[in-house]
């Protein structure tokens, strides 16, 4: 399943390259995937695509990271057209 995480830096991370290396590291543990990086310019610092085997993972880095103090996520799961047809069709 993919996710899409929204996230805000705290100010006191926001130069320390360690905050990405570290939080990097934990996705990786939890066993969910990277797939891209968008540092963005409005309500949110950065969005980033992962895939993940749970949405369990996703909440526990999510916990993880607000814990570290690094900042907020705010996760949505994200649907392909595939997967969103086969829902339509189940209701």
């Amino acid at each position: 399943m993919k996710y899409v995480l929204f996230g805000k830096i705290d100010p006191q991370w926001i130069r320390k390259p360690e905050r990405f290396a570290k939080s990097k590291e934990k996705l990786e543990k939890l066993g969910i995937t990277l797939e891209s990086v968008h540092y963005t310019q409005g309500p949110y610092d950065f969005v980033d695509i992962v895939s993940a085997k749970d949405p369990q993972a996703v909440v526990g880095f999510s916990a993880w990271y607000a814990g570290q103090g690094y900042g907020t996520l705010t996760t949505m799961p994200a649907f392909t057209p595939e997967e969103f047809s086969r829902a339509i069709e189940r209701v």
